[in-house]
């Protein structure tokens, strides 16, 4: 992929998990029964977010370009299996996985920063790559304690 079109995907990346899930975006027709799914366009690029689950969640994200899928990325975990079943605290958890995920830096990282921290809440991401090819975790403490944790893998389509 050219130097052009990877400047404009990181770009495009950088907005549309911010107008779908991490936005509190809505939901569309899912592709796939049993999956959430949201959705992002600007020009000829297009983004969806399709996953499944809740406390224990595995989804995949597709950027198209011109029609042509160009870039993923898949993404699996959740809470700590002793949190499985406090509805609550999951709810809690995904809003501050949202405000991180919101936080785009500069440089490429597909999901959150490297770091947040907010009152009794941190978000941690380590990653290994770039937009072509990349791996890593994400993971969030609270009180010092993880409670949730994301393993994430992609990178561009040829």
């Amino acid at each position: 992929m050219e130097e052009n079109l990877l400047n404009q995907l990181h770009k495009f990346l950088q907005e549309a998990p911010k107008a779908t899930y991490a936005g509190d975006g809505a939901e569309v027709e899912p592709w796939r029964k049993g999956f959430k799914e949201l959705e992002y366009k600007d020009g000829d690029w297009y983004y969806r977010d399709s996953y499944t689950g809740f406390f224990q969640s595995w989804g995949q994200e597709v950027i198209w370009f011109k029609d042509k899928p160009v870039w993923t990325a898949l993404y699996g975990g959740g809470m700590i299996e002793k949190f499985h079943g406090d509805k609550d605290f999951a709810k809690q958890t995904f809003t501050f996985l949202k405000k991180a995920l919101r936080q785009k830096e500069s440089d490429f990282q597909p999901r959150g920063p490297k770091k947040l921290t907010e009152d009794d809440w941190e978000y941690e991401c380590e990653m290994e790559g770039d937009i072509k090819s990349f791996e890593g975790n994400e993971k969030i403490l609270h009180k010092g304690e993880v409670v949730f944790t994301h393993d994430f893998i992609g990178g561009i389509v040829i």
